[in-house]
């Protein structure tokens, strides 16, 4: 299912993939410190193949990029899940971002 809607933060129509997303998508659009919102940026080079992306990279207000995975906690242990966050904390990583962090439902 695929939820779509307006953020102000957001270039274009959001696209979120289920509600976890959607919801952090909110919470995106309402922080002050967060001035433009991207989501679901594909990972180009990235080690695990060319199809996978980023739920959202967020620019700050102090010039710098916020990255968020959103994962259900009943996912979160699955090794083919910790690969994933682990490779993509790598990707960032290495292209200067430190604010790297999951989104979890609670």
């Amino acid at each position: 299912m695929t939820f779509k809607k307006k953020l102000n933060k957001c270039g274009r129509v959001f696209r979120a993939y289920n509600e976890l997303q959607l919801r952090y998508g909110d919470v995106l659009d309402l922080n002050e410190e967060v001035v433009e919102i991207k989501f679901n940026v594909l990972l180009k080079e990235f080690e695990l193949g060319d199809s996978f992306t980023s739920d959202f990279v967020c620019l700050k207000t102090n010039g710098e990029l916020m990255v968020r995975e959103c994962v259900f906690k009943k996912n979160l242990l699955k090794p083919s899940t910790t690969r994933m966050l682990d490779a993509s904390r790598r990707y960032w990583l290495s292209r200067g971002v430190n604010d790297w962090g999951l989104v979890l439902d609670v």
